[in-house]
């Protein structure tokens, strides 16, 4: 055991390394689920600490008996967590930056106070001492910057960090280790990999390579072999694995650390027996009847504002109102969808069917307000109470654009065996897309959703969704 770290933290210690867990059906570094579990209950004692302070009380049943104390510590507790997601303060991205944390923390506690003032508003029982909150804020704010730069140097210690051999060669091996190199923060470190593209490698080999484990510190072995019928050592495989070190598939790897599917590396055998990939009868029926309530609701809610938007796209420039465009939905079904029109009536009669680019010249002012404020998407709630969509699921593409990205783009007519939403996994996970690259990556964010399709994932997107539009991130 290295020296510095005391004995009764080695449990702790490992728990800590890069293990993936499953909520909501999406896979979650167990580090930001330990981070934040941490963070709640700091934020929860900073404030108790505060009530403390100010009310001259050190009996815990006191201070959460009075004036509906403990409901407020737990309404304090779930807003700061909202505000922290919100914010990208749990985005392994995000954590390695000390400047990036200090400077979104700072808006999480400015945030958390406005809500506070929101909720006392509308619900004056819910009345918050302000030196209270000042003085809670104020601990946890230091209290935090203090824990992210200690939780910052753990997560770089080597105790923290697995070891993985990755067993494969050629391009799929390859863009394994890349992928996992590129990504520091994810806790990963690969060992004693060459970059080995010569040809195939026998099974005596493979099993050499793995006798050489034996005397080294390895967690897990991910095995990047394209066809593995034959070569590979399962009785060296074995022993590893009665050893406690973790056997694992490259795609199904690639799928719990990025929430999308690897298409370079996939095969048709690991679509056909992975788990995954199907729905109910009844989860089908209930999606459609949630997605129409839901739609409903939402217009009724935007129906004062649809007559200043109609009138400022009529103001703003010539042309209809709507905007109908045929898409692709479920089975490769051809329908119209319906949105505000945000770019000038003629904009594809010189070049034809083409994505918006950025800063892209034909959309109006009018028109580029409404979609970063996603105001244009009002109209397809219309096609959800038709049943061409549901709120949640990938999002339709153009028939002349499916007919080119089905060429070039393994698996791509998988995307329409579900039906098709207005927001999705790949809209919440990724950027606005307008290149073949683009249709490529959000691919891959389409099929993880696809194979993890459950109710607890679609509310997970509609949280962050929400997110999206308030922030206006990935807007075109």
């Amino acid at each position: 055991m290295p020296r510095g770290i005391p004995r009764e933290a080695n449990s702790f210690l490992r728990g800590v390394k890069q293990v993936v867990i499953r909520i909501l059906n999406v896979y979650f570094s167990r580090r930001i689920v330990l981070l934040g579990a941490s963070e709640m209950i700091l934020v929860t004692t900073a404030f108790v600490a505060a009530t403390v302070l100010w009310r001259g009380s050190v009996h815990t049943e006191i201070v959460l008996n009075y004036e509906q104390g403990a409901l407020k510590l737990a309404l304090i507790t779930a807003v700061f967590f909202v505000c922290m997601s919100y914010f990208d303060l749990y985005d392994t991205q995000v954590l390695i930056s000390r400047y990036e944390v200090a400077t979104r923390l700072v808006q999480v506690l400015g945030s958390l106070c406005i809500v506070l003032a929101v909720v006392y508003v509308f619900f004056p029982q819910f009345e918050f001492a302000p030196l209270i909150v000042l003085t809670g804020s104020v601990t946890t704010g230091v209290s935090l910057l203090l824990w992210r730069n200690a939780f910052y140097w753990l997560i770089q210690h080597p105790r923290f960090r697995e070891h993985v051999y990755v067993l494969g060669w050629g391009e799929n091996a390859r863009f394994l280790v890349a992928q996992l190199r590129s990504r520091a923060n994810m806790g990963i470190d690969v060992m004693n990999w060459q970059d080995a593209m010569g040809p195939p490698l026998t099974r005596e080999q493979l099993a050499e390579r793995i006798s050489e484990l034996k005397d080294k510190t390895v967690h897990r072995v991910i095995v990047a072999i394209g066809d593995r019928r034959g070569i590979i050592p399962i009785p060296e495989l074995l022993n590893l694995r009665f050893r406690g070190v973790k056997i694992e598939d490259a795609t199904a790897l690639l799928e719990k650390q990025s929430g999308k599917i690897e298409i370079d590396v996939l095969s048709p055998s690991w679509l056909i027996f992975s788990d995954g990939f199907r729905m109910s009868q009844l989860y089908v029926l209930a999606r459609g009847i949630v997605s129409g309530l839901i739609s409903l609701i939402l217009l009724l809610l935007m129906l004062p504002l649809i007559p200043f938007i109609a009138l400022a796209i009529r103001l703003n420039s010539r042309g209809p109102v709507l905007y109908r465009q045929a898409r692709v939905g479920l089975s490769g079904r051809v329908f119209y969808c319906y949105k505000f029109r945000t770019m000038r009536a003629d904009a594809e009669a010189d070049t034809g069917p083409t994505w918006a680019g950025d800063a892209d010249p034909r959309i109006t002012s009018v028109g580029r307000f409404l979609r970063e404020s996603r105001l244009d998407e009002i109209p397809q709630l219309w096609n959800v109470l038709r049943g061409d969509m549901v709120f949640v699921g990938p999002r339709p593409e153009r028939p002349e654009f499916v007919e080119w990205l089905s060429k070039d783009i393994p698996y791509y007519q998988l995307r329409h065996v579900v039906r098709p939403g207005i927001t999705g996994w790949a809209q919440v996970r990724y950027h606005y897309g307008n290149s073949l690259e683009d249709a490529k990556e959000k691919l891959k964010y389409d099929l993880f959703y696809i194979k993890r399709i459950s109710v607890s994932l679609d509310l997970l997107i509609m949280f962050k969704t929400i997110r999206v539009v308030i922030l206006g991130r990935g807007a075109k």
